[in-house]
């Protein structure tokens, strides 16, 4: 029998308070702590994490510490890496003009911000061009890239381009590079160069790059060139803050080199000297440290915000600018759109998950379309629909005919794959992206179709099969032992994300004390072990999954409650809070 697959539920937990199963780590895993824990004095609840990440007990130490300097790779092992930066170098130092075309997400921002800023550095000027997603939609288009080839002398398609090879033809007067990472097709389209580590012909070691880490590893390549020169480099350390931003919000596996990047960039960010950052956060009103989850669900949503709603350059323009004013200007616009965005989206999640539910949450595919339906939030609600029901999902909103949406996975299922091959097969107008994410446009006469032909492809990947999401823990904590210096250790694990979750621990037969709804159905508890350590938490959403009628109204039951240990500032002192995720009650 495997000894990769837990035996039973941890904690007893069949069906939590929220229905679902609670798993601890498997066998090996916890053997594999243990090893860990003995060999190298490290508290428990940091080997079981680390464990469960797959780290090796010799290299525990070093995990917990990633550099730059042992994890990031030579840019020439990607392909048409070294061609792609002579081209640039040539146009700057030639003073050519040059043209960015970047998508309208975090990452074709931070993508355009990055190369803006070492062209600045270089003292040369760029134009920047980012699609309207309405009007234009996703990636190059042939209209706006024969007016930019009439112009430039070279374009750089950043985070879009690689499956544009009309668009692209279109632009041919001019040298076209592509930095990119989505999935590749069978042909490169016509390019001077096409650096993606998702090119079918690249071995797939840095697959987990978003366009931001290849457009930095494209820096690194030129900035080696401007050293065999003998000539003065651009500083790409103070770079690393809009890497991290873009890497984290692209929702891209924080593993390998993207830890270091993260870990790295995070240290820059807290120096507060990027102008249009430090502004964006003072809205957002973040008061600590950043972290990834700043990243992911403050910044990020704000930057994508001009890209969904508004005006789509609103967010490499305000990564781009040296100027207080007009960064001040740009994050306040921002943050407007970003709560007209969370409105929109409300509307449309009511909808989806409405028409998603008469479809039936147990099919291989779960999915919704509507009229008129912004597609700027059609992927927000795929994912929300995603994360409801365990289940890959799509979301598509229609105008005059043409749908356009976005579809989410879950783990193990690869959902880019199959969404290129529906357009390979006549059934979508195009579409393609990621194994995790993609995006698609389709005829409304052969939507039903499609998405027959999507659940098929997803059935056979075993998604009709996935039960209620299970709650993964590492492991047990005792209140007594959840002090700041362990969370501060944990973080250290970190950063957590696509690809690394974090640590979840289950605290048993915990005592609850004050409860308060806050917010809208939000929970705030404190809970004591009865010996004397008491710990406060806080559960967001917790009017929806039960948690807060289950434990305001619970009688003197004790709970096993569960979720992420966290540090809560507050008035300069840092306390543990609970991040309270599901809760179960307490056998007898």
């Amino acid at each position: 029998m495997s000894q990769n697959v837990p035996k039973s539920a941890f904690l007893g937990v069949e069906a939590s308070l929220t229905g679902r199963r609670w798993v601890g780590l498997s066998p090996d895993q916890d053997r594999m702590a243990e090893a860990m824990s003995q060999q190298t004095n490290l508290p428990r609840p940091i080997c079981q994490t680390l464990s469960r990440l797959g780290v090796q007990v010799g290299d525990a130490e070093r995990y917990l510490a990633p550099t730059l300097k042992e994890l990031l790779p030579d840019p020439s092992v990607l392909k048409d890496m070294d061609k792609a930066a002579e081209r640039i170098l040539k146009a700057a130092q030639a003073s050519e003009k040059i043209a960015i075309f970047a998508d309208y997400d975090v990452d074709g921002a931070t993508s355009a911000a990055l190369l803006i800023n070492w062209l600045r550095d270089m003292g040369r000027p760029a134009t920047l061009y980012i699609p309207d997603r309405i009007d234009e939609g996703y990636g190059p288009n042939e209209p706006a890239m024969q007016a930019l080839a009439a112009e430039h002398d070279l374009i750089i398609c950043v985070d879009c381009g690689t499956l544009s090879h009309d668009a692209l033809a279109a632009g041919s007067s001019a040298d076209i590079i592509v930095l990119d990472h989505h999935l590749g097709g069978e042909t490169l389209p016509p390019a001077h160069a096409v650096v993606n580590p998702n090119r079918q012909d690249e071995n797939g070691d840095l697959a987990h790059l978003c366009a931001a880490g290849v457009v930095f590893l494209t820096l690194i390549a030129l900035n080696r060139l401007l050293k065999q020169q003998g000539a003065q480099a651009p500083d790409l350390i103070a770079l690393l803050d809009l890497v991290a931003l873009g890497t984290v919000a692209d929702v891209a596996p924080l593993i390998g080199v993207n830890r270091a990047l993260v870990v790295q960039g995070l240290k820059i960010m807290g120096q507060r000297n990027r102008i249009g950052i430090s502004t964006l956060a003072d809205v957002a009103r973040m008061d600590t440290a950043p972290t990834s989850y700043h990243l992911g669900f403050l910044l990020g949503p704000r930057i994508n915000a001009g890209g969904r709603v508004g005006t789509p350059d609103l967010g490499a323009r305000l990564l781009s600018t040296n100027d207080k004013s007009e960064a001040e200007a740009l994050a306040e616009r921002l943050d407007a759109l970003n709560t007209e965005r969370r409105e929109i989206e409300e509307q449309v999640r009511i909808a989806a998950l409405a028409q998603a539910e008469e479809r039936g949450f147990d099919a291989p595919l779960v999915w919704a379309a509507g009229q008129g339906w912004h597609p700027g939030v059609v992927g927000i609600v795929a994912s929300r629909l995603k994360e409801a029901t365990n289940r890959p999902a799509v979301v598509i909103g229609v105008e005059d005919g043409i749908g356009k949406g976005s579809a989410r996975s879950v783990a193990g299922i690869d959902l880019g794959a199959q969404i290129q091959r529906l357009a390979m097969e006549g059934h979508l107008i195009k579409g393609g992206g990621h194994k995790m994410a993609a995006g698609l446009t389709v005829d409304e006469t052969k939507l039903e179709t499609a998405m027959q032909r999507l659940s098929e492809l997803m059935d056979k990947q075993g998604a009709g099969a996935l039960g209620p999401r299970d709650l993964k823990l590492d492991g047990l904590m005792m209140a007594g032992a959840a002090n700041v210096p362990l969370v501060e250790q944990l973080e250290k694990a970190g950063p957590f994300g696509a690809g690394a979750a974090a640590p979840r621990f289950a605290f048993p037969d915990q005592q609850i004390g004050f409860t308060k709804e806050v917010g809208q159905g939000h929970l705030k508890l404190s809970f004591s072990d009865g010996m004397g350590a008491k710990i406060d938490a806080i559960s967001f959403g917790a009017a929806e999954n039960g948690l807060l009628q289950a434990l305001t109204q619970h009688k003197g039951q004790r709970f096993h409650l569960a979720g992420r240990v966290e540090i809560n500032t507050w008035q300069g002192r840092q306390s543990v809070q609970l991040r309270l995720e599901d809760a179960a009650p307490a056998a007898g």
